[in-house]
């Protein structure tokens, strides 16, 4: 059966992410293409790499963030990516992971990990990569394995599918030549217009404040998108008012009541 004649509506309401590593760039390339033909939103593909070839196309460190909190403050540069499959992809960006170095996200794996950076990775006492994929609910080994992976230049694939079609691309990912297949029971979170509580927030965001942290984040992003109506900068206040009133535990959490002199 060709191609062309599996393609089917992606109209299924529960969806799983199947996450996988390959070897090879191309390898990317020709599953990113099969998976959008087949009916796969580019919006339900991510994409990890360090050494995409399109990388040489981009000039430096991409956020969304005008500041990134922790350590990295380089602003907003875009470079060119047309040509490439990521191209195809939303939000690409570069940015820099301890313990893995400067790696190219794309699509929602991309906007969780701007997120991550601004608070659960850059000067974290956790372990890194390794935090943010536990958080979304991959076992810590399995995440230390992609840590590892992409550390070594290889790269990591993420689709959101329907649940009812996993095994359908569980088998067009091995028959690309992917290797430490994982099934997880759940979509990757996206990022909500307003935060009413604190199971509105992302696991990456979540696990990494506590209850008074949360609930102060969750306070001034929603001031602060009242003034702008930009999540980002939202975002960027909620991140900067945690920091500016608690401190990280050795755990990485912003716990630590900070002392008003």
């Amino acid at each position: 059966m060709s191609e062309q004649t599996q393609t089917q509506p992606t109209n299924s309401v529960v969806e799983r992410t199947i996450s996988a590593v390959f070897a090879e760039e191309s390898q990317i390339d020709g599953v990113v293409r099969r998976a959008i033909e087949r009916g796969i939103p580019k919006e339900d593909i991510s994409v990890m790499g360090r050494n995409f070839q399109s990388q040489t196309k981009i000039t430096g460190f991409i956020s969304k963030r005008d500041v990134i909190l922790g350590g990295l403050r380089s602003g907003a540069i875009f470079g060119s990516l047309f040509g490439s499959f990521l191209s195809l992809l939303t939000g690409v960006g570069v940015l820099l992971v301890p313990f893995v170095g400067p790696i190219v996200a794309a699509g929602p794996i991309g906007a969780i990990l701007l997120g991550a950076t601004s608070g659960a990775i850059a000067g974290s006492a956790g372990a890194g990569l390794v935090s943010v994929l536990a958080a979304l609910g991959m076992p810590e080994e399995q995440a230390a394995l992609y840590q590892t992976r992409l550390a070594a230049g290889e790269f990591v694939m993420m689709l959101e599918v329907p649940a009812d079609r996993t095994g359908e691309y569980q088998l067009l990912l091995e028959s690309a030549g992917a290797k430490d297949i994982h099934v997880n029971e759940s979509a990757l979170p996206r990022a909500a217009g307003q935060y009413n509580s604190p199971e509105d927030l992302s696991p990456e965001i979540r696990s990494h404040l506590s209850d008074e942290a949360q609930t102060v984040f969750i306070a001034s992003y929603g001031a602060a998108l009242k003034q702008t109506n930009d999540k980002t900068k939202a975002e960027q206040a909620a991140w900067a008012k945690v920091i500016e009133q608690f401190d990280e535990d050795e755990n990485g959490v912003w716990s630590k009541a900070k002392s008003i002199v």
